[in-house]
């Protein structure tokens, strides 16, 4: 999930950061229907047996131990395969949770009633994950056949919700940047733009898992991600003059994106993510300990574990303007391409 425009247009990039409330990831998702070649889990059966251990009971708990959160967001694998989704949502609506959100791939929410349901239930929010703009590109890197049609159909679906939903209804999408997709990002805002989403994120990939795996086949330089986005907001700047972009460029060191206004420039946001305690020592890669246990079997892991467990900063980055803020630089990339694009911004 990321944090963009949801606040006002003047604010810069430090006054959202600052303004952020409590989020909070709940794992719902044991298993998925894509098999994404950047997808931060490798070991797919790996997978399944830790997230298979998250209880209707845990995350009933772990709703109510967090009640007050900004917003609640059920994640990992793919979520709308879990039966007991639409429940959650209406525990969550229940419980005073004003965003109730989903993160998937959006292929099941192609079936009507199944997307009907969860917005019935109060499902608010629906980031659904797109990696092209057309069928090749996108089932190419989700290597499922067939994806790109349910997905569109999916987004297409909850479009249709949002005219004649009896309250706010929000339709973002991601798209995950990889050396496949960069030179089509301006091909993928203008499709999904036409297709009526509120917000097109686009994501730089988390550097582990399937990203790790074929770094080097995948993984941009960041300097290429900001000039191509860079480049996508001034052709559509073009196309739409005065009229402000809902683009997003996300997960990607501020440094190296100056020149792209604030009001563009994403980021991801603090959150509190649950899980098992096996999921924890692997992301976290160690062992984890029990003060961190928060109901039941479930573990609080938050995005600076899992920054400081994988990411790094040069010690120049203490005078930059966005270190506060920075989530540094995975250690995997610097390995390969070392410290020279990231200048502290003073």
């Amino acid at each position: 999930m990321r944090k963009a425009g949801d606040h006002d247009d003047d604010q810069t990039l430090e006054q959202r950061k600052a303004r952020q409330g409590h989020r909070v990831h709940i794992n719902t998702g044991a298993i998925c229907n894509n098999n994404c070649l950047f997808c931060m889990e490798s070991d797919r059966e790996a997978r399944r047996s830790r997230i298979s251990g998250v209880t209707p009971a845990d995350v009933r708990a772990l709703l109510e131990d967090n009640r007050g959160a900004e917003e609640v967001c059920f994640t990992s694998g793919e979520p709308t395969l879990n039966p007991n989704l639409a429940t959650f949502a209406a525990w969550s609506r229940e419980l005073g949770y004003d965003r109730v959100s989903v993160m998937t791939n959006g292929r099941l929410l192609s079936h009507v009633p199944t997307a009907a349901r969860l917005v019935e239930a109060g499902m608010n929010r629906f980031y659904i994950s797109i990696h092209g703009h057309e069928p090749k590109l996108h089932d190419g890197l989700t290597r499922t056949p067939g994806s790109f049609a349910q997905t569109v159909r999916g987004i297409d679906v909850v479009k249709a919700l949002k005219r004649r939903a009896r309250g706010p209804l929000d339709l973002h999408t991601s798209t995950v940047i990889n050396k496949r997709n960069l030179p089509h990002l301006a091909d993928v805002h203008r499709f999904l733009r036409a297709r009526g989403v509120d917000q097109i994120v686009f994501n730089v990939m988390q550097a582990n898992g399937g990203a790790d795996t074929y770094f080097d086949q995948l993984f941009p330089r960041y300097v290429d991600t900001a000039a191509m986005f860079r480049r996508l907001l001034d052709a559509e700047a073009a196309t739409h003059q005065g009229e402000r972009l809902m683009a997003f460029l996300v997960d990607i060191p501020a440094c190296v994106t100056e020149g792209i206004p604030d009001f563009n420039r994403g980021f991801v946001e603090a959150h509190s993510h649950y899980g098992t305690v096996d999921e924890a020592a692997h992301l976290l890669g160690g062992e984890v300990s029990g003060d961190r246990f928060a109901a039941g079997d479930m573990v609080e892991i938050t995005r600076e574990d899992i920054d400081r467990a994988r990411r790094s900063w040069h010690p120049r980055c203490a005078s930059c303007r966005y270190r506060s803020g920075c989530e540094g630089v995975w250690d995997n990339y610097l390995s390969r391409f070392g410290w020279d694009e990231f200048q502290p911004v003073t």
